[in-house]
């Protein structure tokens, strides 16, 4: 394919191309930061393959002359079921970073869930928006830091908050620990500048992002902080990071408007379930009470079928938004996106679905 970016996004036929060219375009160490899974990777794998071994059965004679793929998420209208995931740093991939993924969401008529690791603010990239931008929570030990970012997320004019749950210390990243993964000096973690706990540099003998999670964030966490949380915003909140269907309930139960059933892309413990495995627990025990989201190993619109008939109401996607960054920017992110979009709408089309609600749960049968 050509290294000309706007020809290359041309050529790209699906989100395996983009994902060539952006380790092509990527320094060795953002690559291995982006694409990289924790331990042996058993859990980075499993996403994919749980998706791989699931068939669609689906329908013919069907009347599929029109398809609407749009639906809501708490509410919002989105043009198809797929949202931009929180993932950090984004100016590793392309200068303007999360402005440039924020442009491209609303563009393409969906929502941004801006990571608190975000290279730029939240005011900047709320500012520059086209579409909703919801906030990723990490919890420092500074709770007046976290509270303090709660209001930030408020006054910018973010429409959810996604509490992480997942992470009380860092996944052991082997390819981030090798590598001393740090920020050049020049990129900075934009939302804690106030605090002046902003700089990721090299750590001696971990990754430098391994390090600032020991020291800064909060590893004490309970479903008291949860509602914590829930008491300091009027925000709908999201609790994502879970694969369980107890915990899913809980969740409901401590004041969540949905839950992203998560495992953090295969990146802190490896060995847990792939998320498409654990969907339906987890859409049995919340019971209709909030609505389930997933992640993790989304790379077709057959997977999103495939989420949507096990429970999910939409699903996110993180690592191809930063491949689309990698290679072409603001319009690489939008190229990714309206690839995955053609696709949701054609294998609708295929699967015998003029809408979302049509896609049900016998198109994926045990």
């Amino acid at each position: 394919m050509s290294l000309d970016p706007r020809r290359a996004l041309d050529d790209a036929v699906n989100v395996a191309d983009l994902q060539l060219l952006a380790q092509e375009r990527l320094a060795p160490m953002a690559w291995d930061y982006y694409a990289g899974g924790a331990g042996d990777e058993v859990t980075l794998r499993a996403n994919r393959a749980a998706f791989e071994r699931r068939a669609l059965h689906y329908r013919v004679l069907a009347g599929v002359a029109t398809r609407d793929a749009r639906t809501t998420v708490l509410g919002q209208p989105v043009s198809f079921p797929v949202l931009v995931a929180p993932t950090a740093f984004h100016q590793l991939a392309c200068p303007e970073g999360e402005v440039a993924t924020a442009r491209a969401a609303g563009a393409e008529g969906t929502i941004l869930c801006l990571s608190t690791l975000s290279t730029r603010s939240i005011e900047e990239v709320v500012a520059a928006a086209t579409g909703p931008v919801w906030f990723q929570l990490y919890v420092y030990k500074d709770r007046g830091l976290t509270a303090g970012l709660v209001e930030r997320v408020e006054a910018a004019g973010c429409e959810a908050l996604v509490l992480t749950v997942d992470s009380p210390l860092l996944g052991r990243r082997e390819k981030d620990v090798r590598n001393r993964f740090h920020l050049p000096p020049e990129l900075r973690v934009r939302n804690a500048t106030a605090a002046g706990l902003d700089a990721l540099g090299p750590d001696r003998h971990d990754s430098g992002l391994a390090a600032y999670f020991s020291q800064l964030l909060d590893p004490g966490l309970t479903w008291k902080d949860v509602e914590w949380l829930r008491g300091r915003t009027r925000l709908p909140l999201l609790v994502k990071g879970i694969v369980r269907g107890d915990d899913a309930a809980r969740a409901i139960d401590h004041g969540a408007a949905a839950v992203v059933v998560s495992n953090h892309g295969g990146r802190q413990l490896d060995g847990a379930p792939a998320t498409l495995d654990v969907l339906e627990e987890c859409a049995q025990a919340v019971a209709g009470r909030g609505e389930l989201l997933l992640d993790g190993g989304v790379r077709r619109g057959t997977d999103v079928l495939k989420a949507l008939a096990l429970g999910a109401r939409a699903v996110l996607v993180g690592r191809p938004i930063l491949w689309g960054l990698a290679v072409g920017g603001e319009a690489g992110a939008r190229r990714v996106l309206a690839l995955l979009r053609a696709e949701v709408e054609h294998a609708m089309a295929l699967a015998g679905c003029s809408t979302v609600s049509q896609v049900t749960r016998d198109l994926v049968r045990p």
